[in-house]
């Protein structure tokens, strides 16, 4: 049997002669298989083609991002170490304020531990243009200063805290004199009373002053006593607070009563003459854990006292 043949003709246009082409059914296979294998080695090529122009956008992209991102933490940076110089000036403030608060200051090795700390694990991983390496150190630096601000906020309110209790302290400390006048008699421990005539302990002092004049709180504290006491005729007696009692004598009006809260310079009774007394005055004592104190030792100077 004949293999089969495949004609082609081939009729141009015009006056030229027609052709005939024979092909054989093997050529025509063999054409049919180089035109298959030139078509996928052109997609191939072209999806070569593609696939390289797409990592090189992909690669100008990343180059972008990673410039774009090497500005920013170089911005970063840069704010960390204006940050870290304003907790360096924070640390100073704080060491003063620690010490008007009548506190010790953090200790060195207290301090370091807030200051320092370790490498992230492994060490800091370095890409080729660093940006991993400095990520890392940003971190770093970050995590410092974050242990470093809590340092200072806890320093901070025990300063406070110690401030609030020292100002309280400050409010509920005689200070001032109770009322204007001169000293007749001062504190002793043994005198000899104008009226009884034996000797006895005076726990306080004698301010005379004219009848009616005004007595005030010299400190903050609360009215525990107000009334007539024998031997000391109208007297107010304050509980300010801290173990500090004081005591006003004599009185000839009270203006304040049990359980009233005072503060320094508010008036709470009048100069007397009740009780046991030889003219117009004041008897004033200071009284620290119940032991009596002389309350000139509590009297500051008035540029001090406002």
């Amino acid at each position: 049997m004949s293999k089969r043949r495949w004609t082609i003709v081939v009729v141009p246009q015009g006056s030229s002669a027609t052709k005939i082409i024979e092909l054989s059914q093997t050529a025509l296979k063999l054409a049919a298989i180089l035109g298959v294998t030139l078509f996928a080695g052109v997609a191939l090529l072209g999806y070569g083609l593609f696939r390289r122009s797409v990592d090189i956008a992909r690669a100008d992209r990343l180059e972008q991002e990673n410039t774009s991102l090497a500005g920013d933490l170089d911005h970063l940076r840069g704010r960390v170490t204006v940050l870290s110089d304003t907790m360096r000036f924070l640390e100073r403030r704080d060491a003063q304020i620690r010490l008007l608060a009548n506190l010790d200051p953090i200790a060195p090795e207290v301090r370091a531990v807030g200051i320092g700390g370790p490498v992230p694990h492994g060490g800091l991983e370095v890409s080729e243009d660093g940006l991993v390496g400095r990520a890392g150190e940003v971190r770093v630096d970050l995590d410092a200063l974050i242990r470093r601000a809590n340092l200072l906020a806890g320093s901070f309110r025990e300063a406070a805290d110690s401030l609030a209790l020292h100002t309280d302290r400050l409010a509920a400390t005689p200070s001032i004199m109770p009322t204007a006048g001169w000293l007749s008699s001062a504190f002793s421990r043994m005198r000899s009373h104008p009226i009884l005539h034996y000797a006895r302990a005076h726990e306080g002092i004698d301010v005379s002053a004219p009848m009616g004049a005004p007595i005030e709180a010299p400190a903050n504290g609360t009215v525990v006593s107000a009334g007539w006491e024998a031997g000391f005729g109208n007297t107010v007696v304050i509980d300010h607070g801290f173990g500090i009692v004081t005591k006003f004598a004599h009185c000839s009006r009270i203006l304040a009563h049990k359980g009233q809260k005072v503060t320094r310079g508010d008036r709470i009774a009048l100069v007397g003459n009740t009780g046991l007394s030889t003219g117009p005055h004041l008897h004033y004592e200071v009284h620290v854990n119940g032991k009596a104190v002389d309350p000139r030792r509590y009297i500051l100077p008035e540029v001090i006292t406002d």
